[in-house]
């Protein structure tokens, strides 16, 4: 059966050649291997090798006089370069040098089977042959193809506009992913096309303006301080997991540190991990009191109320600055309002939305920054726009949007969230002027 609109393939090329060698027309050959007649024609014509070669105890010569041709010493300097012929017609570099030169082709290679493969000559004929070669023009095809798909279908207009719109955005340290989800409209091409084009110097923009494109250096090992595992009692990871399966439709938030010049000041920050929303507090260092004060900043901008109702569980590491959890888990007069549960030593992945999350944060404050001059309206600014930036795992929304989705009324405004233009959002130090 004729297949149509399909590439050859290798064997069907060697059953080409075999056909040929046994002398089959191309409409036998054809319905050998389900193609049409023309296309094996075309396949032999257009991919057949020529063969500057001899016959069996005769050197290669296409001269058409090569027959009746008594010619020698024609080497430069009467010196023969092929000792061993009698006379020039017997050395394949000869008839470059003789006058009466005169070059000849097969005609039988001009009509089909457009080939020596089954040539009954072909034993004695010193002329250049036409062969067809299923591994030559498998080898051929392969390079077509490739180079088919190489480069870009791209105008020089299109690649203007395109620039306008992704450089720009790049380096106010956006992401591609981000650009495209964001600009879907302007931009019809895949995330993957975008990278080829930065990598290929289509834009303006760089490699090295693009977010986690270039890498990373190896990090330093540093002793952490620990908390008093007297604190984790009650408080352990399996006791939070035996919490959470009490408790499926608790949500839980992530709380970590994120560490500035050594000594100075620091960011609490508390992760919301169904939406990825993002709070970052500015405390003044990295002792129990300093996040102690953080949590009881927090509480009375929110209320006791809306504050547990954000705040059912707190997952959180093992470090000093979480060692009261007493002061997070009640209120001045002692009333619980939210359960703190610390990770396993050494497994920060256990929460690692928080972890992840930090990244953005060293995108516009890099490490051993100092934040002694930022204040608290910076830190905000910061994660206003870090929380309107779009994420792949939201189905390319933006956190925000998905907090304000789940906590209804006025908690933005609380917590001083803004939702800023995808195309406003700075995440580079110059945000907050470092």
């Amino acid at each position: 059966m004729e297949t149509k609109h399909k590439h050859m393939t290798q064997d069907e090329r060697y059953a080409i050649k075999e056909g040929l060698d046994n002398g089959m027309s191309f409409k036998e050959i054809a319905r050998r291997i389900g193609k049409d007649c023309t296309t094996v024609s075309k396949e032999v014509k257009g991919r057949k090798v020529f063969v500057r070669k001899g016959a069996h105890g005769q050197k290669f010569n296409d001269c058409a006089h090569r027959f009746g041709c008594h010619e020698n010493s024609l080497c430069p300097g009467k010196v023969c370069r092929n000792r061993v012929c009698r006379n020039c017609r017997e050395a394949p570099f000869c008839g470059k040098l003789c006058q009466r030169y005169e070059r000849v082709r097969c005609t039988k290679i001009e009509k089909p089977p457009y080939c020596c493969n089954n040539c009954d000559q072909r034993h004695k004929c010193t002329l250049e042959k036409a062969l067809y070669d299923p591994r030559s023009a498998q080898a051929e095809y392969e390079a077509l193809r490739h180079d088919a798909r190489a480069g870009f279908d791209l105008d020089e207009g299109e690649a203007e506009r395109l620039d306008a719109i992704v450089s720009p955005l790049l380096r106010q340290g956006q992401s591609l992913h981000h650009i495209r989800a964001t600009n879907s409209g302007n931009i019809m091409l895949s995330e993957r096309s975008l990278y080829n084009y930065v990598d290929a110097g289509l834009f303006t923009a760089r490699n090295l303006d693009m977010p986690r494109k270039v890498r990373f250096k190896r990090r330093k090992s540093r002793i952490a301080q620990k908390a008093d595992p007297k604190c984790a009692v009650g408080r352990t990871y399996e006791d939070y997991q035996a919490f959470r399966a009490a408790n499926s439709d608790v949500s839980v938030v992530e709380m970590d540190t994120v560490h500035g010049e050594h000594g100075g000041k620091a960011l609490l920050t508390l992760h919301f991990v169904p939406c990825s929303f993002m709070l970052a507090i500015l405390i003044d260092g990295l002792k129990a009191d300093d996040v102690k004060k953080g949590i009881a900043g927090l509480r009375r901008d929110l209320g006791c109320e809306l504050f547990t109702k954000l705040f059912p569980i707190i997952l959180t590491d093992r470090g000093s600055e979480f060692s009261d959890p007493k002061s997070i888990e009640f209120d001045e007069d002692g009333e619980g309002l939210t359960r703190v549960f610390y990770c396993d030593p050494q497994q920060s992945q256990q929460k690692g939305s928080a972890e992840n999350n930090h990244t953005f944060i060293r995108r516009v404050i890099p490490k051993s920054t100092s934040l002694d001059g930022l204040c608290q309206g910076d830190i905000t600014l910061m994660m206003n726009h870090i929380n309107s930036y779009v994420r792949k795992a939201l189905n390319d929304v933006a956190p925000m949007t998905v907090f304000e989705c789940i906590y209804k009324g006025e908690t933005l405004k609380k917590l001083g969230a803004v939702l800023i233009p995808h195309d406003k959002i700075i995440l580079r130090p110059s945000l907050i002027n470092l």
